[in-house]
């Protein structure tokens, strides 16, 4: 009998062990299990290796008035030189402050002394879509009030979001220039931006133009959880469908069916499984910011995903190429490498 015990006991023992032998080792999904320290501590010296090299690159090609573009088809422009610079505050270095302290500073000196103290429309030498540079300009501007000792900058910042404020059209959006005409999405999600970080910094800003901006975007949603360009357009695009969903997060949007479909739309095109997008950096900037703001599975999946697809992007001078140029591609990169640490105001959770 204690024979036949110790036999059972022994075959229930082996088959367990080879059930362990059998299975993985866990059900996790791979984007799911913890990073050892070593592979984190790895992929954060790979990141950074890249932006100090990103960084020195375009420390380079500021000009002496402190902006950047001039190597784009658009020249010296103020959307470029705040993203530019916002990838130096993303390292760290803000006036006053950090190893690049002096380019944020005359970068920031640049876009100030582009806006108009008429009309408040910040603009420099290009006149093409001048509301994209301008969104982009005013969304710096919130996100260095408070660190910069430039006695002008509130005074600026709110000139600047009347402007978008006055100009929003009666369907809610914007469009290339500083008029109440027609809209679409691009140019009304930079708007949006904008307006969500001079919020964030204490400046007025109507709830009625929001939630008018805001329904815009909704309704610019397609069935297939895309957006289209225009209202009375067609078709869902990769880019513009990233900035829809980034959009309605900083709207406070976040369990809804419109986030939902859009989310499930942008995990079509997670980097590396699909064909590369038309406008690469717009679509992945506004991507990475709505997947971390997603959080959870979503961004263990997109996150090691777009990082090593820009790292393996990066030419041997530090910089990426980018639709609207070298600039811009590596401002861009770098600002989507460096999302994780939280230093923008407007990415942080």
């Amino acid at each position: 009998m204690v024979r036949i015990t110790r036999l059972v006991l022994a075959l229930f023992t082996l088959l367990g062990v080879s059930r362990l032998i059998a299975q993985p080792a866990t059900s996790q999904p791979a984007a799911d299990r913890p990073q050892s320290p070593v592979r984190a501590d790895d992929d954060r010296a790979r990141i950074q290796l890249a932006v100090n090299k990103g960084l020195a690159w375009l420390a380079a090609q500021q000009q002496p008035d402190g902006s950047f573009g001039s190597g784009s088809q658009y020249g010296r422009h103020v959307g470029i030189t705040a993203l530019a610079c916002m990838a130096f505050v993303s390292d760290g270095s803000v006036p006053g402050r950090g190893p690049y302290s002096r380019v944020v500073e005359n970068g920031l000196n640049f876009v100030l002394n582009s806006c108009s103290d008429q009309s408040g429309l910040i603009a420099a030498e290009t006149s093409y879509g001048p509301m994209y540079g301008h969104g982009f300009a005013t969304l710096f501007l919130a996100e260095m009030y408070g660190m910069s000792p430039r006695a002008d900058l509130r005074e600026k910042l709110q000139k600047a979001v009347a402007l978008i404020v006055r100009t929003q059209n009666d369907r809610g959006g914007w469009r290339y220039h500083p008029v109440k005409a027609d809209a679409d999405i691009s140019v009304t999600i930079c708007q949006v931006m904008a307006l969500r970080a001079a919020r964030n910094a204490g400046v007025e800003v109507p709830k009625s133009v929001i939630d008018r901006s805001i329904q815009y975007v909704k309704d610019s949603q397609n069935p297939d959880g895309g957006f289209r360009y225009m209202l009375d357009s067609s078709g869902s695009m990769f880019a513009r469908s990233a900035a829809g969903v980034a959009s309605l997060y900083y709207a406070g949007i976040y369990e809804d069916r419109s986030t939902r479909r859009g989310v499930a739309y942008l995990k079509k095109f997670i980097p590396g499984k699909t064909e590369e997008q038309t406008h690469y950096y717009y679509g992945h900037y506004y991507a990475a910011q709505a997947m971390h703001l997603a959080g959870g599975q979503h961004w263990a999946e997109w996150w090691p995903a777009i990082r090593d697809e820009l790292l393996s992007k990066q030419a041997p001078d530090g910089s990426w190429r980018g639709e609207a140029g070298t600039e811009y591609g590596t401002a861009m990169a770098m600002i989507i490498l460096q999302m994780p640490k939280e230093t923008m105001p407007i990415f942080q959770k």
